[in-house]
């Protein structure tokens, strides 16, 4: 007996429904982004320094280097341009991540009108992967609560390893993987350094992807916390510039400007800008003076090799793979060179935040560790001025000291150029344009059903074959800090205002530091690459107009209202959705807790331990630490007498309980206290409520403990530690039921303290 089988109930005449996987367009390239931070115009060896960076000349030998490239002088906000093709103002990125605030342009938060380039990437087929340096997740969402929609993997990445915040520790690093903290794989006794695991990370992913889909494109975002401050290397890359800086920065400069010349990255005729009157010659330095800032210059050098040496390996890995041939590299900088060190350079920049002057004595002191363990060092400002040659001042300002930087593209296969100089105007906000042309792909008009933007940059891609291609544009706009300028039209004007961060920039910097008194000096950009010869005396009527663009600019941008300082802004700031308040209690066997969950401490604290020990001197070892040596704080037991040690930048204060304050078994309250009193105040140990010993300190707590992030553990510590009586991990024995942190009530909020140490973790 036989029945009949209606159609489609066996495979045999199904149909079958193929889900369609995006895939980008035949051939298209593999791109990798290579930021580099705080690295000025000179300070490349393709671009006239005589620091060894075999592998970027490298590059830049096989490809293009653009000498009219601009970003916006300050991190976040050229990241941001870089990912989306805005301007950083128009996606909410006018200062800093660490600083958001109420008004469109400073929110930090990408908005959703603006797709980011991994996103878009990643929509049309493309493996997408970031290492490195992030810096655009606002401040108060960067801990284990989120939200993640401003982490990498939020705005479009499927893969993450690095930090959040704007620098951190290179031997001790606060690290990121995808959306979760996590410890570095090496101690730096066992030879860790951060740049050497970001670049083992960056060839194992793409080794990674090779093996798991061999053809697809990847996007690889590579953004380095070199060259930023800590300057951080070990010794024997120091060693080959020992007495290469001894002449000085002055004549540095000079020699650097000559090679510019010579090899074209620098037009003839360019005139070598002056030396701000507030930047002392290197003649007028002291015998020790100078010796110290050679020295700083030795290690930076040293360190940029390290980091050249770091992205060779990559490059290396992509060639070997048979990647390079088919990949677009891009190198650029995000700002110019940082001045953040002052004029005396800087042994601990977190000597800023808690407000202790530099000096040579001390900077001398550890002459010989200068980028080692126990420094967190940046160098004097007179060594940032030099490494923009052939331009005016440095990072943070809009003068082209601050805003022009390296750029590199390197694409064997679509670009039959080598060596050569493109002298285009282009911004950062062209690059992501100038990838989707390259790669075959339109920017998207809607993204999750929201009207995207517009789209600020152009694509150069007419470039790569093209050196007397037209610019992308004729019009860009520059703010940053109240700092000012505008190019158009062949003419750029800039103000001579005077920015809010450096102290010895506001003491000693020559300008305006009212907006009501700037003044508009004007250059012309083709007979003044260097931004050298004000011309606005003879042209008032070109001022005015290019004042107007500018404000024009600003209205559209959302750049207004700007601001030099947070005072003005502090009722716009946006705080967190949820904060611990004046106290709050941590339990053992959690993960460690990001400093910004934490209460703020600089008003004062208390530090409250329940514990449990057994009899005797047995039990011993972390309660809780924060931090290290380079700021920090650990309660600790060791040989059954209570330790505070509090680390206010490199000034360790230690207080301990008699030897035999804690000998009997059983549950105890152990307490570390800080007391702001006069000008000064202590800190204070006790053992169930008892005071039992005390150390004063002057002066006042730092705002933040430290600028590159960290977190609070339980029962051990990791990395350095934050005195040398104990050593991490040094884990505590007995049982800790809990720890408390509680602060005074209310407490005064120390508004430019905040910008303050937000630049100087930028």
């Amino acid at each position: 007996m036989s029945s009949d089988v209606p159609a489609g109930l066996t495979v045999r005449d199904a149909p079958i429904d193929r889900p369609l996987e995006s895939r980008p367009p035949a051939g298209a390239p593999n791109v990798v982004a290579i930021v580099l931070d705080d690295t000025g115009f000179g300070q490349l060896g393709c671009f006239g320094s005589d620091i060894a960076t075999p592998h970027i000349d490298a590059l830049a030998r096989g490809g293009l280097r653009y000498n009219r490239f601009h970003v916006t002088s300050l991190c976040s906000p050229t990241r941001a341009a870089f990912l989306t093709g805005r301007n950083h103002h128009a996606v909410g990125m006018g200062f800093l991540a660490d600083i958001p605030l109420g008004y469109p342009g400073y929110t930090a938060r990408i908005p959703k009108s603006a797709a980011p380039m991994p996103r878009v990437l990643r929509d049309n087929g493309y493996a997408t992967m970031a290492v490195g340096k992030w810096h655009l997740v606002p401040r108060w969402q960067r801990s284990f609560a989120g939200p993640f929609d401003s982490w990498p993997l939020g705005l479009g990445f499927e893969h993450y390893y690095g930090f959040l915040q704007g620098d951190t520790n290179h031997w001790s690093p606060n690290l990121v993987a995808d959306n979760h903290y996590v410890d570095p794989p090496r101690r730096p006794e066992d030879g860790y350094h951060l740049t050497e695991d970001l670049a083992d990370v960056a060839i194992r992913n793409v080794k990674d992807h090779h093996h798991a889909a061999p053809g697809k494109p990847f996007f690889l975002y590579f953004a380095l916390g070199a060259m930023h401050a800590p300057h951080h290397v070990a010794p024997e890359w120091v060693a080959p510039y020992r007495g290469a800086f001894d002449d000085g920065w002055d004549a540095w400069r000079a020699r650097c400007f000559s090679r510019q010349l010579e090899s074209g990255v620098v037009p003839p005729g360019t005139t070598l800008s002056e030396r701000p009157q507030w930047v002392s010659a290197w003649d007028a330095l002291s015998d020790d003076e100078r010796r110290m800032m050679a020295r700083q210059q030795e290690v930076f050098a040293g360190f940029l090799t390290h980091t050249d040496a770091q992205i060779g390996r990559l490059l290396a890995a992509l060639d070997e793979g048979g990647h390079l041939d088919n990949t677009i590299v891009l190198l650029f900088s995000d700002n110019g060179a940082s001045a953040e060190g002052g004029v005396e350079g800087s042994a601990n920049e977190h000597r800023f935040t808690a407000r202790i002057p530099e000096s040579l004595a001390d900077n001398l002191a550890v002459y010989d560790d200068w980028g080692g363990f126990r420094t967190y060092n940046h160098y004097s400002w007179g060594w940032a001025w030099a490494g923009n040659t052939p331009n005016r001042l440095w990072k943070r300002y809009t003068w082209l000291g601050g805003t022009r930087t390296p750029l590199v593209v390197h694409w064997p296969a679509g670009i039959d150029a080598r060596s050569g100089v493109r002298s285009q105007l282009v911004h950062v906000n062209d690059l992501w344009p100038t990838l989707a042309d390259a790669i075959g792909i339109e920017l998207p008009a809607v993204v999750d059903g929201v009207t995207q933007q517009r789209i600020d940059g152009s694509s150069i891609r007419a470039t790569f074959s093209d050196p007397a291609a037209p610019d992308p544009r004729s019009t860009q706009y520059f703010e940053m800090l109240g700092s000012r300028s505008i190019i158009h039209d062949g003419w750029k004007a800039t103000t001579n205002h005077i920015s809010t961060g450096v102290l010895d920039e506001e003491d000693l910097a020559i300008g305006s530091r009212d907006f009501g008194e700037d003044r508009w000096e004007l250059f012309r950009l083709a007979d003044d690459f260097s931004e050298s010869h004000d011309v606005a005396g003879q042209h008032p009527e070109v001022v005015g107009h290019l004042a107007g663009v500018w404000l024009e600019q600003a209205e559209a941008n959302n750049v207004l209202p700007i601001d030099d300082t947070l005072v003005q802004r502090l009722g716009a700031f946006l705080a967190p959705a949820y904060h611990p308040g004046a106290s709050a209690v941590y339990l053992p066997d959690a993960s460690p807790v990001v400093d910004e969950s934490l209460p703020m401490l600089f008003g004062g604290f208390t530090l409250r331990a329940d514990v449990t020990v057994g009899a005797g001197a047995g039990d011993e070892g972390v309660l809780c630490a924060l931090g290290d040596w380079n700021g920090g704080f650990a309660l600790f037991l060791k040989g059954s007498s209570l330790f505070f040690a509090y680390a206010r930048a490199d000034q360790v204060f230690v207080v301990h309980a008699p030897a035999d304050a804690l000998s009997a078994a059983g549950r105890h309250v152990l307490e570390a206290a800080c007391m702001l009193e006069g000008e000064g105040g202590r800190f204070v140990v006790r053992i169930d409520g008892a005071d039992l010993a005390a150390v004063p300190f002057e002066g006042t707590l730092p705002l933040a403990i430290q600028h590159g992030g960290t977190s609070l553990r339980l029962g051990h510590d990791a990395g350095f530690p934050v005195t040398d009586e104990y050593a991490p991990p040094f884990p505590f024995t007995g049982t800790l039921h809990a720890l408390t942190i509680a602060t005074p009530a209310g407490g005064e909020h120390d508004a430019d303290g905040e910008i303050r140490a937000a630049l100087h973790h930028d």
